[in-house]
């Protein structure tokens, strides 16, 4: 009788499921789940990333006068662009050439200005832009021109996206200062449309 009972205990218990085995193997599955929601986050981030490019214009070694005497350091400007109208200039200060680029960058992307583009990949308008002593003028061209542009501004321009288009500095030689000239000009761009609407007029009236 003893050997009858210990045989159904033990086919009891090896029928009945194992809890922990059970748990081990729901806690993999919500584990495997999270790992494949973070990696499409990440996939999604660097899909992100991938749009913008980086130029960096001018990297200079600076210095700050302390107590105990001069501290030194790097300044990085860096243009970032999408090349389908948006464009942004940052500055970046840091102990190394790296750190002052990666800043550059995180600058240049919370300042970014959007660029209406034509048809022909130009601007719609003519425009000037000054900032300091620096003063820039951007007007359209034909398809096939190019980017007729030198410097800062050239870099600008092409990480905008624009391919036809003439600049022409008229001030200040300084990168930083010809870079932020040309944003505050792309800045002031308008369509044709946008502005009849804030005219109030037809955009026949426009052409006429």
């Amino acid at each position: 009788m003893t050997d009858t009972k210990n045989q159904t205990k033990k086919k009891e218990t090896s029928g009945a499921p194992n809890s922990s085995s059970e748990s081990r193997g729901n806690h993999e599955q919500r584990r495997n789940k999270g790992g494949e929601r973070k990696g499409r986050r990440d996939r999604k981030g660097q899909d992100r990333d991938s749009e913008w490019q980086e130029r960096v214009v001018q990297i200079r070694r600076v210095s700050k006068t302390v107590k105990g005497g001069k501290k030194m350091s790097f300044r990085a400007i860096v243009v970032v662009g999408n090349e389908k109208g948006q464009v942004g200039v940052g500055v970046g200060k840091a102990g190394d050439v790296i750190g002052a680029v990666r800043k550059g960058v995180a600058d240049g992307k919370k300042h970014l200005v959007r660029v209406p583009l034509t048809r022909n990949s130009s601007i719609p308008t003519l425009s000037n832009g000054r900032d300091g002593a620096a003063s820039v003028l951007i007007r359209p061209a034909a398809p096939g021109t190019g980017v007729i542009a030198g410097g800062s501004i050239r870099t600008v321009l092409e990480l905008a996206g624009i391919k036809n288009v003439l600049a022409k500095r008229l001030g200040s030689k300084t990168p930083l200062n010809n870079a932020r000239a040309a944003m505050v000009a792309l800045a002031e761009l308008r369509t044709h449309k946008a502005t009849a609407k804030e005219r109030g007029i037809s955009l026949e009236q426009i052409y006429s």
